[in-house]
């Protein structure tokens, strides 16, 4: 399965709005993750369409999240983002060709489509089981590589920009 781009960049904003001290602004979302603002200002109307951030007006506006990061899941986003379809449709291809099964006959379901559906809500239980707080406390602990996390040096690049 391939998640789109905006996947990611949507997860990022998150962790980032989660440790935000004061709503951000989407310019300062795209400068700070170098991606386009155009592009990320559309997954961010998905996701306030969602209910997983929301937009503050006026002076000192921007974006904040719309309910405590550890009620967010990162299947939240992924839905918010990719839609919440399944990852695979079965189009009954056993039903075509030279050899194919008639309808009638097809009385229990195709064996692909049951492994792929059980993989799917496999996927789905994974990524509802992790939310935008364990991410953050994650990256807090990990993201450079040497034990030292990258949220800190986040917190004083976004209080910078307000400036």
């Amino acid at each position: 399965m391939k998640l789109s781009d905006g996947v990611e960049w949507a997860l990022h904003c998150c962790v980032v709005l989660r440790i935000a001290d004061c709503p951000t602004p989407a310019s300062h979302l795209a400068e700070f993750h170098d991606v386009s603002p155009s592009y990320l200002a559309k997954h961010l109307q998905g996701l306030a369409r969602a209910g997983i951030i929301r937009s503050i007006q006026g002076k000192g506006g921007g974006y904040v999240l719309g309910r405590p990061a550890n009620e967010i899941s990162v299947l939240d986003v992924v839905e918010a983002v990719n839609g919440a379809s399944p990852s695979f449709v079965c189009t009954e291809i056993r039903q075509r060709g030279p050899c194919q099964t008639p309808p009638e006959k097809c009385v229990a379901p195709c064996g692909i489509n049951a492994v792929m559906l059980a993989a799917d809500a496999a996927w789905r239980a994974s990524l509802r089981g992790v939310t935008i707080a364990d991410l953050a406390s994650r990256g807090d602990k990990t993201a450079n590589g040497d034990g030292t996390g990258a949220l800190a040096p986040a917190r004083e690049w976004l209080a910078r920009a307000r400036d």
